[in-house]
């Protein structure tokens, strides 16, 4: 079965189509700007903060496991949450779905901020940051994949991977601004950062809650979730269908995601953690976090070239290249961290999420919702972006730390690790088709599964997707 697009885009004779496009990359980009300012900023506090605040420090070492194990709680409420709220933006559609999760996620940060320490409650603080992260990342377990599906589904066809990748700038503006505010408040006395100043950044979460939800109280439906609804194709219960027909589908992602998802994760919180316990307490923690701000910078750029080169040559080709990239990286990045030079260090952090992780996130903004059926596209990009946030991202903090703890900084290990979520992301690369220009109101999958006619039993099938100029 073939098909191709044949229609520049659903919505494009709307004269309102230009604003609500411009509306909807900006309600996209402040929505992941958010998560990723929460997330990022709990990553840089839990390596050189919620350690020592929130945990008994009899043994220091543990503590930071300990921390990293509540960084990883947050990953693991995340498909729940993109279970829930992918559920009911297959239902009930697109918008009013990321306005509630942009006020469980931003709500659940700013409390972080105001939370009393060990020294003040004990046992309950640990507690209390954990039911907290749970909720945060409940909510953020359905927003970014309810920010991809929106503007995949609002883009013009031939410009899809640009225009999707433009709110993953958010993703960098957020995580750049973490990593900003980090290193600025790391410049206050110790005695002034562990007790009030920590606190400031999440506290601005709110500030940007208030915006987000002032641009998507305005926000209209995407077209193609319309005309589901106008042609009374909107699925009674994308959950089964989604854990049957579009299962394939949903492991192909998961395995897209672990290079990605993991090693951003791994530069952004774990090489922090390594190269402290490599250099000591005398580590220039506010100049390490320039890393991480300087490779968001990068990431302005590369995530949205890195999606309007998939326009022209392809999702996968431009996927697989950010896949080989990292896995060629992994090992000379990671013994170049272990020498313990700080500005090395920075540059090595920089690349690390500025080219190999963005290289694939650019294609990836467009290529997941292509993969699935509009009847339950939501609840597909949520689950394989989320189930893979689990086994990448929230697994890279707690085996990663634990790694560093028992080995006492042997960097070929987190570097093997690296490589093995890289490599198995560029397998996953040959296990789906292309999808580009891939037509947004067909209901099936891109990757599926047939029964054979040879009586051989079930076999894995990838569809033909013919590609033409519009």
């Amino acid at each position: 079965m073939t098909s191709v697009d044949t229609v520049e885009h659903p919505g494009a004779s709307d004269p309102d189509y230009a604003k609500n496009l411009q509306r909807a990359t900006l309600a996209s980009s402040v929505g992941s700007a958010l998560e990723y300012f929460d997330f990022a900023l709990y990553g840089l506090s839990t390596a050189l903060i919620f350690n020592l605040l929130f945990f008994p420090q009899g043994d220091p070492a543990m503590a930071t496991v300990a921390a990293f194990a509540t960084f990883g709680v947050g990953f693991v409420a995340r498909p729940f949450g993109g279970l829930v709220f992918g559920r009911l933006g297959d239902k009930l559609g697109r918008k009013w779905v990321l306005v509630i999760t942009i006020l469980l996620m931003g709500g659940a940060s700013t409390l972080i901020g105001v939370l009393p320490t060990y020294s003040q409650i004990g046992l309950w603080a640990p507690v209390l940051l954990v039911i907290l992260r749970l909720l945060q990342g409940f909510g953020a377990g359905a927003e970014q994949a309810g920010s991809t599906v929106l503007m995949a589904e609002y883009a013009p066809v031939k410009r899809r991977g640009f225009f999707a990748a433009l709110p993953f700038i958010g993703i960098q503006a957020g995580t750049l601004l973490a990593g900003v505010v980090f290193s600025l408040i790391s410049l206050l006395p110790k005695d002034q950062l562990m007790s009030w100043g920590w606190r400031v950044p999440f506290l601005l979460s709110f500030v940007l809650i208030l915006i987000a939800l002032f641009i998507r109280a305005k926000l209209r439906e995407t077209p193609t979730f319309v005309e589901l609804e106008k042609h009374d194709q909107v699925q009674d219960k994308p959950v089964k269908e989604i854990f049957t027909k579009g299962l394939p589908g949903v492991i192909v992602g998961i395995g897209l995601r672990m290079a990605e998802n993991g090693g951003s994760y791994m530069f952004q919180t774990l090489s922090l953690a390594f190269f402290v316990s490599v250099v000591g307490k005398n580590a220039d923690k506010g100049l390490l976090a320039w890393g991480v701000s300087l490779g968001s910078l990068i990431g302005i750029f590369s995530v949205p070239l890195a999606g309007a080169i998939s326009d022209r040559v392809g999702r996968r080709t431009v996927y697989r290249v950010g896949a080989v990239f990292m896995l060629l990286y992994s090992f000379p990045a990671w013994w170049m961290l272990s020498l313990g030079n700080t500005w090395l260090a920075v540059i090595v952090i920089a690349v690390g999420i500025g080219i190999a992780v963005n290289t694939m996130l650019g294609p990836q903004c467009a290529m997941m919702p292509e993969m699935f059926g509009n009847r339950h596209r939501y609840l597909g990009v949520a689950m394989a972006r989320e189930i893979s946030a689990v086994l990448a991202g929230g697994l890279a903090g707690v085996l990663g730390s634990y790694i560093v703890a028992v080995s006492k900084g042997d960097w070929l290990l987190l570097a093997i690790y690296m490589a093995t979520l890289a490599l198995i992301t560029t397998c996953s690369t040959f296990l789906v088709p292309e999808t580009l220009r891939r037509d947004l109101l067909r209901t099936d999958d891109a990757v599926k599964v047939s029964r054979s006619e040879t009586g051989d039993g079930v076999e894995a099938t990838t569809q033909t997707i013919t590609k033409v100029d519009a």
